[in-house]
């Protein structure tokens, strides 16, 4: 799980570093701050220990450093990489584009133009609304991915623990059939041994 995505970021890093541009990175998880460190990646912010519930006033800080370089213009794009959930066998690495918002996460159907084709009227106004709401939402996507992640890492773990427990049992199944095949040989050496010394006495 943890190579998968691993494979992904230093691919995407080196495509980066090709075009001449200089990443900068922001590690959640013990894994990835350790990764990043052994890349000599320019790690801007970082949170380890996470522990098993992903908690968003901690996630704040570390997303927010990348969010304010980019609002100030230091960074062009913020991009998030983590493993998507798909179901308990399958989890896919990917890396998404969290800033600037892509044109497609902001399309709407016909159905919801008809249905929110009304007009606000904003306090203090629109843009500050807007700034506000977007810091939110980049949180929320950030949320998300730590959590799909975090689930994609417990099934990850459950279908190997799966998989060594259905070994262990096999093993201990042909382990059984061996000892039963040598112990019926000592039985069987044991017996031919005993008649054999009858027969002699006799």
């Amino acid at each position: 799980l943890n190579t998968n995505i691993q494979r992904a970021v230093l691919q995407r890093i080196k495509e980066l570093d090709a075009q001449g541009i200089k990443v900068h990175t922001t590690a959640i998880g013990n894994r990835g701050f350790g990764f990043l460190q052994r890349l000599n990646a320019s790690i801007v912010s970082h949170y380890v220990q996470i522990g098993d519930r992903p908690h968003m006033e901690k996630l704040i800080g570390p997303v927010k450093a990348l969010i304010d370089m980019y609002a100030d213009g230091r960074i062009d794009a913020v991009y998030v990489a983590y493993s998507r959930f798909v179901n308990t066998m399958k989890q896919e690495p990917v890396i998404e584009q969290l800033l600037p918002l892509s044109a497609g996460s902001l399309l709407q159907s016909d159905e919801e133009k008809r249905a929110y084709s009304w007009d606000y009227i904003y306090e203090p106004d629109a843009p500050a609304v807007i700034d506000a709401l977007l810091i939110r939402y980049a949180e929320s996507l950030i949320y998300q991915a730590v959590a799909e992640n975090m689930a994609s890492e417990q099934s990850a773990r459950m279908v190997a623990m799966k998989a060594a427990s259905d070994n262990a049992k096999k093993l201990i199944e042909e382990l059984q059939l061996i000892y039963n095949k040598t112990r019926q040989a000592g039985i069987t050496k044991e017996i031919s041994e005993i008649v054999g010394g009858a027969a002699a006495v006799s």
